[in-house]
């Protein structure tokens, strides 16, 4: 067994520690070339991934780079120097520590490009972007390891295929280098692993003692959850009364506008007057760090948050969290337990809330998914072309480099590890020229092969403009809201931000919500929304960015298996009745078949699939059912879409789902029908800006929203048209049926449910399918269904005005 240096074991003595095991195993794995564990929350993941550097460095270590820390928030880094630097100062060692970020002035940043610390703690940007700077070689000349944190958060998206290809770019500068990877909530080690590591190296995992499993149950009231809708407002007073009884209760939301609402509720029933404050990505840094800091000071008793504060820092004395809705990944609900009871091996405390009746028995099956250890998460596919176009751009500011040497590099990316010749080739090209239709463009000329065969920039100066746009988390169009100030020329708070379509809907005088409180609209002023205080009239629901989620594929499937369950769980009596309704009246949906019913509703078919694949995904099916229900003269007029069931109105009844569920005849359908959706222009707006062919930063200017968004269209077209086969067509469509648009979802249900239906005529609207005609959001068809409403209404008229 390995052992720690005398003046190491000093430390660990005098704060009445001794090291975990996994620190100790991190120590004896120093030399691997890649390496990962898995530790739970206050574990001390953190330590264990920088006691090898800590030890390396010694008391007296020589200048230069040594490791490389990444986050995925630049909060985690700026945490992570505070809880570092303690031990170092401590043991007296000299090890410099500094963090970089986009917050960090670009004083400190060039002195850090000059000077490099020890140890550098940053984020993907702004690693991506210090290796476009021509002196990447000599910074990062000495560096020896790096150590990724809450891996599994980057892992999936576009940022972690980033950083490892900015990995494949470090370790071709230093081949030695050592790669680490830090996560508490992995759903599939091995993959994560292989993601990790250099390919084809292996990475060994070691796993930290799990530690006692969390004290979670269902929040239950008094009065039942609603049939529908989200938000949990119904349970106002049980959530105060668990805050009341606790130190400091995290309140987590899955969307900023329903923990705006939930906030401004529960703040009106405040009677006791708890401080309690609200955090979310929408609001302005500055209100942001306020709460952060009260939070720190032990001040609120309870914060009403997003994933905002999902991940890993350590926000003070914490002892309960509440999720409100339905968690709809079981990853997410574990990690914002976490935030509980920050301590080794000790549970932590959570309620979930149920908004509506269907989330009851999704969180029950939720939280036996917690306690089972089970973990979910969507295969990984290979990595985005959008991101490696990137990655050339970036390449290319450095220094002039080699096809061939380029692509055998991105290759060792874990994501890129399959990627063919032809596909980088096609990437290299578009970079280049733009592709077939825009190489007429000098705009889109950005690369140059030069006589000794390696690429550079056409024209250097473009290099400031690559750099003004590195990442791949996409801004939203969204504009900053701020206090109108006492005069024109004064300057108000700021607060946050709101989608630039929903600012355009506004018009003076009216009202919404913007940190738990009324706002006013007053103008439109330099793209800022100006507002003052309100506090009479109803707000209206303000729109902000954010992620939409969906329920999982493996919680749908727990779900379905609850309720064939006998006896049925352990559920509240009014859940338990309506399932049983339910079987009475219908069936119930089960695992390995689709359920249809058909019945009337006010004189009018419906037709409600049981699909369980998700909103946006039943949302698609929706859409494509009643695509083919125009064909086959159905006269479809609309739908609504759940995460669990689509519910769709027509003229005639559909007698044959079969036909309608075909898997064939759905995708026969689907190019036509991609090419027209507004989904697939707003993926290619997001694919276009990695790759560099929409620019939204230029020197002294940022284009907005609007902006960006007309051009995108109008290249979407022109592309369409002129180049069908373009590079980012292709890309578009590959990230519209994996994100938006959710038909990988469809085809996994009907590839899971091999076309098996039970169609049923329970000759009434069905317990399961009632809830849906309450739901907000539902889809008009125009086709021949409207026009034959139209006709009809025309006929009853006239007869009735006696005019035929």
């Amino acid at each position: 067994m390995i052992t720690l240096p005398p003046h190491f074991e000093d430390w660990f003595h005098k704060r009445g520690w001794s090291p975990h095991p996994h620190q100790l195993g991190m120590l004896e794995h120093a030399d691997d070339p890649a390496l990962m564990l898995i530790a739970p929350t206050g574990g001390g993941k953190t330590l264990a991934g920088f006691l090898p550097t800590l030890v390396d460095l010694g008391a007296m270590p020589p200048p230069g780079l040594h490791t490389l820390y990444i986050s995925p928030l630049k909060a985690l880094a700026a945490d992570m120097r505070r809880n570092l630097t303690a031990p170092i100062d401590e043991m007296g060692l000299a090890i410099r520590v500094e963090d970089r970020s986009g917050d960090t002035t670009q004083t400190r940043k060039k002195a850090q490009r000059a000077d490099p610390p020890h140890i550098l703690l940053t984020t993907p940007e702004s690693l991506a972007l210090l290796l476009s700077y021509p002196d990447a070689a000599r910074m990062f000349a000495g560096l020896q390891r790096v150590v990724v944190d809450e891996l599994h958060a980057l892992a999936e998206s576009k940022r972690g295929d980033q950083l490892m290809l900015c990995l494949s770019r470090l370790q071709a500068l230093c081949p030695a280098l050592k790669r680490v990877g830090l996560s508490a909530t992995v759903e599939d080690p091995p993959v994560l692993a292989r993601f990790l590591a250099p390919h084809p190296t292996p990475c060994d995992i070691i796993e930290a003692d799990p530690g006692p499993d969390p004290d979670i149950a269902m929040l239950t009231t008094d009065t039942p959850p609603p049939w529908s809708g989200g938000g949990g407002r119904y349970a106002i007073r049980a959530v105060l009364d668990e805050v009341a009884k606790h130190k400091t209760t995290l309140i987590f939301h899955n969307t900023r506008a329903q923990a705006e609402i939930f906030f401004h509720e529960l703040w009106m029933a405040n009677d006791a007057a708890l401080p309690i404050g609200i955090h979310h990505g929408s609001l302005a840094l500055e209100q942001r760090k306020k709460v952060e800091a009260a939070m720190v000071a032990g001040q609120l008793r309870a914060v009403v948050c997003t994933g905002s504060l999902d991940l890993g820092l350590d926000w003070g004395d914490v002892d309960l969290v509440i999720q409100v809705g339905a968690p709809k990944n079981v990853k997410r609900l574990v990690q914002r337990i976490g935030r509980a009871n920050h301590r080794y091996n000790a549970p932590s405390k959570a309620l979930i809330l149920p908004a509506n009746r269907w989330e009851v028995i999704e969180c029950h099956a939720a939280i036996e998914a917690v306690l089972a250890h089970d973990l979910d998460g969507d295969p990984r596919g290979p990595g985005p072309r959008d991101v490696l176009c990137q990655h050339i751009l970036i390449t290319a500011c450095s220094a002039p480099f080699d096809a061939a040497a380029l692509f055998a590099e991105v290759t060792t990316a874990g994501p890129y590890a399959v990627l063919t010749r032809a596909d980088f080739d096609a990437c290299l090209d578009f970079v280049a020229t733009g592709g077939y239709a825009l190489r007429a463009y000098d705009r889109w000329q950005r690369l140059m092969q030069r006589p000794d065969g390696l690429w550079q920039l056409r024209d250097p100066r473009l290099a400031q403009q690559v750099r003004m746009n590195v990442g791949t988390i996409i801004d939203t169009d969204t504009l900053k809201v701020r206090m109108k100030g006492r005069s024109r020329v004064s300057v108000g708070k700021p607060l946050g931000e709101v989608e630039e379509s929903f600012a355009a809907s506004l018009v003076p005088g009216d009202t919404f919500l913007m940190g738990g409180k009324i706002v006013r609209f007053e103008t439109l002023r330099e793209m800022e929304v100006q507002v003052s205080h309100d506090r009479g009239r109803k707000p209206k629901l303000a729109v902000f960015s954010g992620t939409k989620f969906s329920t999982s594929t493996q919680l749908s499937t727990r779900i379905l298996d609850l309720l064939h369950r006998t006896p049925l769980p352990d559920l509240p009596r009014h859940t338990l009745d309506w399932i049983e309704l339910q079987r009475e009246v219908s069936q119930l949906p089960r695992v390995g078949r689709i359920l249809v019913e058909s019945f009337d509703h006010e004189d009018r078919p419906h037709t409600c699939i049981y699909g369980f694949a998700g909103k946006n995904a039943q949302q698609t099916l929706g859409l494509m059912v009643t695509r083919r229900m125009e064909d086959m003269g159905l006269g479809p007029l609309g739908f609504v879409a759940t995460d669990y069931a689509t519910l769709i109105w027509s003229v005639a009844h559909l007698d044959n789902p079969a036909q309608a569920l075909d898997a064939h005849g759905l995708r026969d359908g689907l190019d036509g029908w991609l090419a027209e959706n507004a989904l697939m222009k707003r993926s290619f707006k997001g694919a276009a800006t990695i790759a560099g062919l929409i620019t939204r930063n230029l020197p002294g200017k940022r284009s907005s929203g609007r902006q960006a968004t007309f051009s995108a269209d109008i290249l979407y077209d022109t592309l369409r048209k002129y180049d069908p086969d373009h590079l980012l067509l292709s890309i578009t469509r590959i990230e519209a049926m994996r994100g938006l648009i959710g038909f990988g979802r469809i085809d996994e249900m009907l590839a899971r449910t091999g076309g098996l239906i039970d169609h049923v005529h329970p000759g009434r609207v069905t317990p399961f399918a009632a809830p849906l005609f309450l739901e907000v959001g539902k889809v008009p068809v125009e086709g021949a269904g409207q026009e034959a409403l139209m006709r009809a209404e025309a006929d009853r008229l006239m007869i009735e005005a006696g005019l035929v």
